[in-house]
């Protein structure tokens, strides 16, 4: 073994750095010199990066375990729309359609923004990117994510025969992190997210109806 490849070994690294190689090649004692002076710095670049993707992971993974609720937000669209999901084999599985949630924006194969919530204060946590997958109804995996959803999903109107009506008429969707933060903590925006309210067929309540008894208001 190579003392280059002792060295790597020895910090742990051989297996998700072996490619790691020095800038210039040993055409001259100079220049093989410079590139292995550089070696050090860009090990220990690769295992923070390395550490932080693990650390990533990690958060996305207990965030989205610990709460049952997340917000989604197409590239298209200013508006983040909320979903109820379980987590499953590092992603996230929601149902939709039919009688189920919305959730007709999210596209096969499209990028979508997650935010995660802390489950102790309720405040925006952590937000990340997920690649949208249609589940088939029938394969290994609708089998297996299913019986997690049906078990989450409250007050079935069909009780056992849900999962049925899911494979008619509803979508399940997986939502897998590409490794790719938006936001995390201590790099969390200041700004309040608020956005205009959408559009709806509702009015203002009009004057209230007169009722024989009620107290009288004090004029000024």
């Amino acid at each position: 073994m190579s003392a280059r490849g002792g060295a790597l070994t020895a910090l742990g690294l051989a297996g998700s750095f072996g490619c790691v190689t020095p800038a210039f090649s040993a055409t001259s004692g100079h220049r093989a010199a410079a590139g292995t002076a550089d070696v050090p710095t860009r090990l220990w670049h690769a295992a923070r990066v390395d550490r932080d993707e693990r650390v990533g992971r990690a958060l996305v993974e207990e965030a989205a375990r610990k709460s049952s609720v997340l917000w989604l937000r197409p590239a298209s669209s200013e508006r983040a729309m909320p979903a109820w999901h379980v987590w499953r084999d590092g992603a996230a599985y929601l149902v939709g359609g039919g009688l189920e949630q919305d959730v007709s924006f999210l596209s096969d194969g499209a990028d979508v923004s997650v935010t995660l919530r802390s489950k102790d204060n309720g405040a925006r946590l952590v937000t990340w990117v997920a690649r949208v997958g249609e589940v088939e109804p029938g394969s290994a995996e609708w089998d297996a994510v299913v019986v997690d959803l049906h078990a989450k999903r409250l007050n079935p109107p069909d009780g056992e025969r849900q999962p049925a009506r899911w494979a008619r008429e509803s979508r399940v969707v997986r939502l897998t992190p590409t490794g790719e933060l938006l936001e995390s903590p201590g790099h969390l925006p200041t700004r309040s997210h608020a956005a205009e309210p959408p559009g709806s067929p509702a009015t203002t309540r009009g004057p209230l109806p007169f009722v024989l008894g009620r107290r009288a208001r004090r004029r000024s």
